[in-house]
């Protein structure tokens, strides 16, 4: 058996954590590791334990959790984050995704979806609630004959008018990667895919990156999905 996904669980609230807790204990793919009911609680815990994932709120007491992710990222730089929040607020979502959330999740979801997105996320994909991903999808879906138009922000990304146009300033294999990542490829993945080192993969998305101005891989995988280039 492989090893368990260690886990950090971030809520505020105490009984809605500890079944998660015990929710999440009944499962062999995952270890609960520590727990913490804020920010600063969480930033002691992660001085103490290596966890593979954190499961974050987003409404803690004193500092929210979509503005604690790049803090939590810098006290331990290989955790991922994954958001389980009720806020299905569009500028929550946008301003997770920018400052370096791997996933976004409405607690409203069902037991063995949190359990499949986590281990999506630990293997490298990008997950998000469908409500919350439609709502970005239509915000950045642009008309088709709108083609002459500039750019705009539309919650915190930029939603291009010719996204074809955009994506002629890749290198064909930048594209190529752009498209597996697109299919929620994993790094490891498509390093394997492409015959090419995942180190290699890193260095031609952070290209990506900036050549469409994005930050993360989630927002890549919405515009592709928004553009219908999946």
């Amino acid at each position: 058996m492989t090893e368990p996904i260690l886990l950090l669980v971030v809520d505020d609230h105490s009984l809605f954590r500890r079944g998660l807790i015990a929710l999440l204990s009944q499962d062999e793919r995952f270890q609960v590791v520590g727990e913490a009911g804020d920010v600063g609680e969480a930033l002691r815990v992660l001085g103490n334990v290596k966890p593979d994932l954190l499961l974050l709120d987003n409404h803690l007491p004193g500092v929210k959790g979509i503005d604690a992710i790049e803090a939590l990222k810098e006290s331990a730089p290989d955790v991922k984050v994954l958001m389980l929040t009720v806020s299905e607020d569009d500028d929550d979502l946008s301003k997770a995704l920018q400052n370096g959330a791997d996933g976004y999740l409405l607690k409203t979801c069902e037991s063995d979806q949190l359990c499949d997105a986590l281990v999506k996320v630990h293997e490298g994909h990008s997950v998000i609630s469908p409500i919350m991903l439609n709502k970005l999808v239509s915000g950045l879906r642009q008309p088709a004959n709108a083609v002459q138009q500039p750019a705009h922000v539309v919650g915190g990304m930029t939603a291009y008018a010719n996204p074809l146009q955009q994506l002629e300033k890749l290198s064909p294999r930048e594209k190529e990667v752009f498209f597996l990542i697109a299919k929620s490829l994993s790094n490891k993945h498509i390093a394997r895919d492409l015959d090419i080192a995942e180190t290699t993969v890193k260095i031609h998305i952070q290209h990506i990156f900036k050549k469409l101005d994005l930050t993360s891989r989630v927002q890549i995988a919405i515009f592709a999905a928004s553009h219908r280039m999946g």
